[in-house]
């Protein structure tokens, strides 16, 4: 009884590092996958959305400009019309 609690013992402990092994395959697998995803995505020469945000916020800047300054213009043709 004593040498089937042995082979067990040897199976179990086969199992527990055999999924370890596996464990740490996965995570290799997975840092890899990501590290080729950065540098597939650095090539690529997209932006940020920190960029993406701080370009969107200088063009609506630019359109809220471009518009009071067409109102102005408007405003002094007007007045030349008319005075």
């Amino acid at each position: 009884m004593q040498t089937r609690n042995k082979v067990f013992d040897d199976i179990s402990q086969l199992m527990t590092n055999a999924m370890g092994v596996a464990q740490g395959a996965k995570q290799e697998a997975e840092t890899a996958m990501k590290s080729m995803m950065d540098r597939w995505l650095a090539d690529r020469d997209f932006v940020t959305r920190e960029e993406f945000d701080a370009v969107r916020a200088m063009a609506q800047k630019a359109r809220e400009e471009n518009d009071a300054l067409a109102a102005r213009i408007q405003a002094l043709e007007n007045a030349a019309k008319n005075g």
